[in-house]
């Protein structure tokens, strides 16, 4: 009989905490709130918890890298 695997390979998730996505940035918690404040960086609500799609945390990075800051 043949044995196989069900378990999934790591992923990396779609969307993360400020706290983490500061983290993944290379920044603070708190500056990543004053970017969701102003609408520089997009942010859902899930229940109670904020939520930052990864994407969107490496769309913010590339503008902030085109504009040469």
């Amino acid at each position: 009989m043949q044995h196989i695997d069900f378990t999934l390979p790591p992923s990396r998730p779609i969307a993360v905490s400020p706290a983490e996505a500061a983290r993944l940035a290379g920044t603070g918690r708190t500056k990543f709130y004053e970017l969701i404040a102003a609408n520089k960086i997009a942010s859902v609500k899930l229940g109670s918890r904020r939520l930052i799609r990864v994407s969107e945390i490496e769309a913010f990075l590339d503008r902030l890298a085109a504009r040469g800051g």
